[in-house]
């Protein structure tokens, strides 16, 4: 099959034939993959940044969002048959460990990666576990819903948190419209009741926040944490739920915090640099972000199917893997670039 490979750090990907892979265990799920999300991590690999981190032997196919049609199973395997709609959590996991025990199967103990420890989706097919696929409704296409397997996850199960710890009326500033901000847009107004404020420094993601319910969208052209202020009567924001994590945005979002608020980390790149005197004199609250459950990717798919959540995206083929590589790193993807084999 055709498969998208890392063959090294600091160099370009390259599209190669490998053997496909087979069912090896009773759980064993084949995915036939009908979409493979682009993501800004697949970025961060190729820079080395996951190296020490993964432990991943080169080559190794990339892709970690990922959604399909089950093509095989094994012989324990009840919860879908050959055909179905599927999307793939991030993780596979082993339902054995204390954290699965309490559904907090986003740290197993045992778990693996597909696209960045193990295989990926890259690839025309992907072999996970019958823990990790989710069957999607018949009105959702594969290829349309791949990218909410980690980027909607984690911008879900970043906003979720949000939606629990503040209350009808208050603030909530979110930095980065793009990829997994256009998501936590959306679903913070179908759960939660707070005024979304949405930064971004290209005014097309600030108009695209709008449309899809933002209730303020602001340029951030140097004006944007003093607006924020003005927007709040000098207070801040309740909670500020971080997409970018780079460039200067953690610096300005806590600017834009308000005394006791909470800030929800997802992106990354940069340290977060506070006096320890400001963490303890505002009780102000750092909270670090991966990605959702298996339930939490269940909920997100039932949002998608009542249409409260909407990917936008634009398809690439597998082979020109590449350009959409290229494309995401200048900032023309709007929303999320998916590779379609």
């Amino acid at each position: 099959m055709k498969a998208v490979q890392v063959v090294g750090y600091h160099t370009k990907l390259q599209l190669t034939d490998i053997p496909e892979p087979t069912i090896e265990g009773p759980l064993d799920v084949i995915v036939r993959i009908g979409g493979a999300g682009v993501c800004r991590t697949d970025l961060h690999i190729l820079e080395g940044q996951w190296e020490a981190k993964s432990g991943v032997a080169l080559p190794y196919t990339i892709g970690h969002e990922n959604a399909g049609w089950v093509h095989a199973v094994g012989d324990a395997v009840t919860n879908v048959t050959v055909g179905d709609k599927v999307i793939l959590h991030p993780l596979i996991t082993c339902g054995l460990c204390r954290a699965c025990r309490f559904g907090d199967d986003v740290h197993c103990q045992n778990s693996t990666f597909p696209g960045i420890d193990v295989n990926g989706g890259y690839a025309e097919y992907l072999r996970t576990t019958a823990r990790s696929v989710v069957r999607i409704d018949d009105s959702l296409e594969p290829a349309d819903v791949a990218a909410l397997a980690d980027a909607g996850l984690t911008a879900y199960h970043a906003v979720a948190k949000a939606a629990k710890t503040t209350r009808p009326g208050d603030v909530c500033v979110v930095i980065g419209a793009g990829g997994l901000g256009h998501i936590g847009i959306q679903v913070l107004k179908a759960i939660s009741g707070v005024t979304v404020v949405v930064l971004d420094r290209n005014p097309a993601a600030v108009e695209l926040a709008v449309k899809i319910g933002a209730d303020h969208g602001i340029v951030a052209d140097g004006t944007h944490i003093q607006q924020v202020l003005d927007l709040t009567g000098g207070h801040g924001a309740e909670a500020v739920v971080d997409f970018v994590g780079e460039g200067g945005a953690t610096r300005e979002g806590i600017a834009m915090l308000r005394r006791a608020g909470n800030y929800y980390v997802v992106g990354y790149g940069e340290n977060i640099d506070v006096p320890t005197i400001d963490v303890i004199s505002t009780e102000i609250n750092f909270i670090g972000n991966l990605v959702g459950s298996y339930n939490d990717l269940q909920e997100l798919m039932t949002l998608a199917a009542q249409g409260k959540v909407t990917l936008h995206t634009t398809r690439y083929r597998l082979e020109d893997f590449q350009q959409a590589l290229d494309d995401l790193d200048a900032g023309r993807v709007r929303g999320r670039a998916i590779l379609v084999p």
